[in-house]
């Protein structure tokens, strides 16, 4: 209650073009009386039982947005009904902007009570988990402006709900008859397209589409190529193309010089033109050096990327960053350099270790704890799915971490500004890989600790309270990660958070939560800093 489901109600379907309903309305206008005068004449009870019955008949209906009571999903014939026949909506509000709202609202049979803010928590607690067993989409309300939050339901409205007068404003997205997401980042002339699925590296169709090259050099690793090479080049070879491998040893430790010059040395051995095509399979690790090695051949030739980890699919992959380890600091030599494009098939991650499938969970946390509130608290109900490997939980988790990220990149490409939020908890994480030395760490697991790090250090500026930084701690504990940090020492911790990219004039720059699902990049007192580094370590002492 409370939380603007009318108002959003009506201003979406006049969006949408289709009819408003408010089901409080139609049971008005059935009974002939008002709803607090059925609370106080038959019951709570009583009232339910009619609003199951409203809500059964309209959402029979075709064309039409309906607002339905707050309560509506106690019953259970409700919520079924809900959940079958449409895409369900649920506004959160907090509980301090449903008392602002409700003050002078004598219509609430529910707040009729000494103590409205403690009736609120009770309904709150009951309702909440329901609400989100049913939920297509979760919206935040915080913000009071209208049109912002029905632009926002039109966003990730199911394309099928969506008229084509409004579609969405830079993404686009699309499910093909196989079953495949295909996701375009919008990048003018570098625009490409990213699509995810199970089994989609046994599409000929979408190979043939993404992979326009007739002459290919794939490059893997030694853990990835026994798994895949061999059925890519299969499917490559029956479409007429001439392909070739470079297999690198597996490891962020083998992510240097070396490596990349093992690649140039096959492409400069197999007399590779500007027409070759560079495919990265596996991580992201051989995503990264690919990238770089596309980038500075004759300076510049295509490359497509195949992730096959939960991290590099939901993070690497997307957006262009390409580079190698420096021994004094992590990525510090790369390009930006976009793919050609995209493929992503799910069905890879079935043979991913735990850790590694834990490491890919640490980037999918981050887009949530900094961008998308609610995709944090989905996170929250669906963590132990996530870790089973629930084909339909990983699917959705890894097309709306391509989605944000896409997104950020299509604003700020060259990370000069707005991008560099996608580092948060990396200044901690890339510290520890390189204090601990490349490799000891996977790189998602030093980015779990980091956000952990990360969240502390906002909550001792007040950008986020205590139990916000405990759910932080708390998720990343879920997803298998560490959330303490290993003792470099002050003065090494300090000395390689000082060799990041983000940095200006000396200054160390963090990207902090201010608060859950937003974030801010800025320098902090060392003081503070070296509070959060002896909390986290000293937590395990």
């Amino acid at each position: 209650m409370g939380s603007g489901k009318t108002t959003v109600g009506r201003a979406l379907a006049k969006k949408l073009n289709k009819r408003f309903i408010d089901s409080d309305h139609e049971i008005e206008a059935r009974t002939g009386v008002s709803i607090p005068v059925i609370f106080e004449i038959e019951g709570e009870v009583s009232f339910r039982q009619r609003e199951a019955e409203v809500i059964r008949d309209l959402t029979a209906q075709d064309g039409i947005v309906l607002a339905t009571g707050g309560g509506a999903i106690l019953n259970n014939d409700s919520r079924r009904y809900l959940q079958e026949r449409g895409t369900v909506i649920y506004l959160h509000a907090s509980v301090n902007s449903i008392l602002q709202r409700t003050r002078n609202d004598k219509n609430r049979p529910l707040l009729r009570t000494a103590d409205p803010r403690k009736k609120l928590e009770e309904l709150e607690s009951q309702r909440h988990p329901l609400y989100q067993e049913i939920a297509d989409l979760v919206i935040e309300t915080g913000r009071p402006n209208v049109q912002h939050l029905v632009q926002n339901i039109l966003d990730k409205l199911p394309r099928s709900n969506v008229s084509e007068r409004f579609p969405q404003k830079h993404l686009s997205m699309h499910k093909t008859e196989a079953g495949f997401h295909t996701l375009n980042v919008e990048l003018g002339d570098r625009s490409y397209p990213i699509t995810i699925g199970a089994g989609v590296l046994n599409d000929a169709s979408v190979l043939a589409d993404r992979i326009k090259g007739k002459n290919v050099v794939i490059v893997t690793n030694t853990v990835v190529a026994p798994l895949y090479l061999s059925n890519l080049e299969k499917e490559l070879r029956n479409l007429g193309k001439v392909t070739s491998a470079v297999i690198l040893p597996d490891g962020e430790e083998h992510k240097h010089w070396g490596s990349l010059m093992m690649i140039f040395d096959h492409l400069l051995s197999q007399k590779c033109d500007r027409k070759i095509t560079l495919i990265a399979l596996g991580g992201g690790v051989i995503g990264d050096m690919t990238g770089f090695a596309a980038a500075t051949y004759m300076r510049g030739v295509p490359f497509v990327q195949i992730p096959t980890t939960l991290l590099s699919q939901v993070d690497s992959s997307v957006g262009g960053k390409t580079g190698i380890n420096h021994p004094l600091g992590k990525n510090m030599i790369g390009a930006f350099y976009q793919p050609q494009a995209v493929i992503a098939d799910t069905s890879t991650l079935d043979t991913l270790p735990d850790n590694e499938l834990s490491a890919g969970l640490a980037e999918i946390i981050k887009h949530g704890a900094i961008i998308d509130l609610a995709f944090f608290e989905w996170l929250e109900a669906n963590m132990q799915k996530l870790r089973a490997r629930d084909e339909q939980a990983l699917a959705y988790a890894v097309i709306r971490s391509c989605e944000i990220k896409a997104d950020v990149v299509r604003q700020d490409e060259r990370e000069g500004g707005l991008r560099a939020i996608l580092n948060f908890g990396h200044t901690f994480g890339h510290a520890i890989e390189s204090g601990l030395g490349y490799g000891k760490w996977l790189h998602g697991e030093a980015v779990g600790c980091g956000m952990v790090m990360a969240a502390d250090l906002s909550c001792r500026l007040g950008y986020i309270d205590f139990v916000t930084k405990t759910r932080i701690k708390q998720l990343v504990e879920a997803a298998g990660l560490p959330v303490i940090a290993p003792d470099l020492g002050e003065q090494r911790w300090l000395e390689l958070m000082e060799v990041d990219k983000k940095n200006e004039g000396g200054q160390i720059k963090f990207i902090l939560l201010k608060p859950l699902g937003h974030s801010v990049i800025t320098n902090v007192p060392e003081e503070l800093l070296l509070q959060t580094l002896r909390h986290c370590i000293l937590d395990h002492k």
